[in-house]
């Protein structure tokens, strides 16, 4: 019974993981053309594009939450794995034991912001706070919290999927070109 509630899960959080990191790439794209009209604008017409600089710090955090559940996902968060990689092979129990825990305490980590977050949110929510130039350029800041709280709370859902499945090593992404040629 376990078995299939964590796969059913799994299967959500990793569908959520994936959008979310699409609408990241689509918020990249986004800046990308922002940019380059700023960068346009102020070449040709000797006027920039104005809240270029606050589109930029909400898209920088944007991306990087949104984008979060899924690196975690296809373990490729920065973390150093050298070590528990060389005693693989030698103690094999050991470092799946290791990977529980640190996949553990990540948990933890993603919980504690989401918690923190959450909170934060909702007083934006409610106070209608935004960041910006009065007159020139405002955002809320109620976006902002909301991406870094489902961020971190998805997170923290597929970290605790990878310590119940007791995933044991991520697979090496290998790239096509750099196999042997098949004869």
């Amino acid at each position: 019974m376990l078995k299939y509630v964590t796969l059913g899960l799994s299967r959500v959080a990793n569908a959520l993981a994936i959008a979310a990191n699409a609408i990241g790439t689509l918020a990249v794209l986004a800046l990308v053309v922002i940019l380059n009209i700023d960068v346009i604008a102020r070449g040709v017409f000797s006027s920039p594009l104005k809240g270029t600089y606050e589109i930029v710090q909400f898209s920088v955090v944007f991306i990087v939450f949104l984008q979060l559940a899924d690196v975690v996902r296809v373990d490729r968060l920065t973390r150093s794995d050298g070590f528990l990689n060389l005693l693989h092979d030698r103690r094999p129990r050991l470092t799946s034991g290791l990977r529980r825990i640190i996949n553990a305490v990540s948990a933890i980590f993603m919980a504690l912001i989401a918690y923190i977050m959450f909170p934060e949110f909702l007083h934006m929510w409610e106070t209608q706070d935004y960041f910006g130039v009065p007159g020139l350029f405002t955002l809320p800041w109620w976006p902002v919290k909301l991406v870094i709280a489902l961020g971190c709370a998805l997170s923290c859902v597929i970290f605790i999927l990878k310590v119940v499945s007791a995933q044991d090593r991520p697979q090496l992404v290998r790239v096509p070109e750099h196999d042997e040629p098949k004869t």
